[in-house]
């Protein structure tokens, strides 16, 4: 159990996003064109969140020109840049599959406001802290 936990410090990164079920996300994934390499963003919603430690990943879902996109990124991965929130999502599932046959507005996933939302946020803020990140950017403060 021991050597499990050690490849899973050693191999994993120091950490990880606050991604929940249902936010929508702006995924910085390092994609490499002939010799070069640059970053792109795919925005969309997490309809899913599997595994655990250095084999946790999520899967984004987005609509292009009217059909479903869906990736699965894991979290852990190098060519994974970064995961920004861009907002919350209010859902009582663990897995959002059934987004897979809806089309237009429907597809659409309630915000999280109010009081729970205000939770959340000093939430994650108490974890960007602990983990040594510091105060958060003036980008992030939403009133």
């Amino acid at each position: 159990m021991n050597l499990i936990q050690t490849l899973n410090q050693e191999l994993g990164k120091p950490h990880l996003p606050p991604v929940r079920i249902g936010d929508s996300v702006q995924v910085h994934y390092l994609i490499k064109e002939g010799d070069k390499e640059r970053v792109q963003l795919f925005i969309g919603t997490v309809i899913a969140i599997r595994g655990r430690g250095v084999a946790k990943s999520i899967t984004v879902r987005r609509i292009v020109q009217g059909e479903g996109v869906e990736r699965t990124f894991p979290l852990h991965s190098p060519r994974v840049k970064d995961v920004t929130v861009s907002r919350r999502g209010n859902v009582r599932r663990a897995k959002l599959y059934y987004l897979r046959d809806r089309v237009g507005k429907s597809t659409r996933v309630t915000e999280l406001l109010g009081e729970k939302a205000r939770r959340e946020k000093e939430r994650d803020a108490e974890q960007r802290a602990a983990m040594g990140e510091g105060e958060p950017e003036a980008g992030d403060s939403q009133a």
